[in-house]
């Protein structure tokens, strides 16, 4: 007889899930936005949808969901914001006292190297994002996808290569 795996629809097996990955899940994000508040709110609105869709997400792949709902409602933040960045720069014109050339370089470089990571293929870049910003090894980025190690390797490998194709030029110091 084979054993059921517990359903994440009983209030109990949910509470385990949410007191097990909250704070891993949350950290993750913080990470990438820098922002403990933002980093709670998504990584909560993450959860409610969980409960929401409880039934149709399996026990043993609660995990690799929560890390990738949450990397995608935090991307689905920055694209919001990237909009309301833009209007407001169309509105208001701010003054900066640095060196203005230096700025406008590093600000230049800030946005190929957010379009660089955001051109990633998904795959390639959750394994990417995982491992530069969130820390994890291989080994474990693997247990969160639900791969291989050595198919992290090989995406990390890929995103590694395109990243350095449309990024080369401005890494090179001279």
């Amino acid at each position: 007889m084979t054993e059921q795996e517990p359903s994440i629809c009983e209030q109990k097996v949910y509470e385990r899930i949410f007191r097990t990955h909250y704070e891993a899940v949350t950290r993750y994000i913080y990470f990438k936005c820098g922002d403990i508040q933002q980093a709670e709110d998504i990584v909560q609105n993450v959860f409610v949808k969980l409960w929401k869709l409880c039934s149709s997400v399996s026990f043993s792949k609660v995990k690799a969901y929560l890390y990738r709902a949450a990397n995608n409602a935090f991307l689905n933040e920055k694209e919001h914001e990237k909009i309301v960045l833009k209007h407001l720069k169309k509105v208001s014109n701010p003054v900066d006292h640095e060196n203005p050339e230096y700025l406008m370089q590093m600000e230049e470089f800030h946005e190929k190297l957010k379009n660089a990571i955001a051109s990633l293929p998904q795959k390639e870049r959750e394994v990417y994002l995982l491992s530069r910003v969130e820390k994890k090894t291989y080994a474990e980025i693997a247990e969160i996808t639900g791969l291989g190690v050595k198919a992290i390797e090989r995406r990390m490998s890929k995103a590694l290569l395109q990243l350095r194709d449309v990024l080369g030029k401005e890494l090179k110091f001279k």
